[in-house]
């Protein structure tokens, strides 16, 4: 039997999304290209979590996962320290993928991504200014003249697409109107304790921190959020701003931000998309930010992207890319699984943001009353959650063995 000849595959933007997906196209066994508009593959801020199935995806692809963040036991609580939910995983999933989540550096990340990119996949200084698809293949149009043709395009560039606006039109964004402040200290002496993720919440805002590891030293990370008028220009002091932010939660959180260097202090807003119902279109799909923007109250969004990557190049594994009813098909068994998990994550996210900093000032007392006395965050975060990321590692073993079997066969 022949083998499955090499199809080619152009991915637009070197975030996770993107270094994730050309990692597993390459072990597909098809050339890749990574193509990014800026002169280098640059991490857009500063702190992360990662939750066990982008760990679990990141290490089958070949990325080094050794020692990559500080393992961490999440809890959420009120202002008083009562505590409000304890997320909950598996003793194997604790034990087997470094704690509940990780949390690490965003250039961290970036870094062992990029030393696991074959040579010559990435190509900076690479803009696309347009594509155009039928079904013999895709045409790229870059800011330098050249057309650079290939089997298949993946959009990993990010919440503003050009790929998703090419293939499903322009959408306004959906804004939170919520800001957040996040920042960072390594070998501080603090009085936290490591291992622990701990998001507070007062009557408007979120105060949280968690344990960091970053090239093999130890840290914390922390953030505050709370409504802003994404109208409105932000022009105060990011450091100064998130001190008042945090003034009157439980320590440790006032000291870290206090222990924080001014430069390492970083602001966005947050902002996503309504859930697309469709991602793929002929020979182009989307990933990461592209098709599910998040907001960071998911803790997940470069997590999901990693995830993307991984299981459309697994997709990819045994197709003749020359065929476009292969593509079609292999394309739409990537997205179909995806959606619900991705919808549901970016969801959540939005509908916490306006649980949290949205209510009538009436409401926060009772919403209060309920989050303090009721299981209800505990079952929609604390038992949910940890299932769908069970659920997650076992949809990559099964993607792992098909994708080893679509290997085999592949090869003849």
């Amino acid at each position: 039997m022949a083998s499955t000849p090499r199809g080619r595959v152009a991915v637009i933007g070197a975030g996770p999304a993107g270094m994730a997906t050309a990692l597993s196209v390459h072990q597909a066994g098809h050339d890749v290209v990574l193509l990014e508009r800026y002169p280098q593959a640059r991490p857009a801020g500063n702190i992360l979590n990662l939750w066990p199935p982008p760990i679990k995806a990141l290490g089958l692809m070949g990325v080094d996962i050794d020692d990559l963040g500080s393992p961490c036991h999440t809890e959420f609580r009120n202002i008083a320290g009562r505590r409000r939910v304890a997320v909950h995983l598996p003793e194997d999933v604790v034990r087997d993928y470094g704690g509940g989540f990780i949390g690490l550096l965003r250039p961290a990340l970036y870094e062992r991504l990029l030393a696991a990119l074959p040579p010559g996949v990435l190509q900076v200084n690479r803009r696309v200014e347009r594509l155009e698809q039928d079904q013999d293949g895709v045409r790229l149009h870059l800011a330098d003249g050249e057309i650079h043709e290939c089997d298949v395009v993946v959009g990993a560039d990010g919440i503003d697409s050009l790929v998703r606006r090419t293939l499903w039109g322009d959408a306004p964004k959906r804004e939170h109107n919520l800001h957040i402040f996040g920042g960072f200290v390594l070998d501080a002496d603090v009085p936290a304790q490591p291992g622990l993720c701990i998001l507070t919440h007062s009557r408007t805002t979120q105060g949280a921190w968690t344990s960091i590891r970053h090239k093999g030293r130890d840290g914390f990370q922390w953030w505050v959020l709370t409504a802003h008028d994404a109208r409105r220009e932000f022009t105060g002091d990011l450091h100064a701003t998130a001190t008042g932010l945090a003034h009157g939660f439980p320590s440790p959180l006032p000291e870290l931000i206090a222990a924080t260097d001014p430069d390492d202090v970083q602001r966005w807003l947050l902002r996503d998309r309504k859930p697309l119902k469709q991602w793929s279109k002929g020979r182009a799909t989307i990933v990461g930010d592209a098709a599910h923007p998040t907001s960071p109250y998911a803790a997940y969004g470069a997590g999901m992207a990693t995830e993307d990557g991984y299981f459309l190049g697994r997709r990819l594994a045994g197709v003749d890319l020359r065929d476009h009813t292969a593509v079609r098909g292999a394309l739409q068994a990537f997205e179909t699984p995806r959606k619900p998990h991705t919808a549901r994550q970016s969801q959540q996210a939005f509908v916490l943001g306006k649980v949290f900093h949205h209510a009538p000032p009436p409401l926060r007392i009772v919403r209060d009353l309920i989050l303090d006395r009721t299981p209800l965050l505990q079952k929609a975060v604390g038992e949910a959650s940890p299932a769908e990321i069970v659920k997650q590692i076992a949809e990559i073993d099964t993607a792992e063995h098909a994708f080893r079997a679509a290997l085999g066969r592949a090869a003849g």
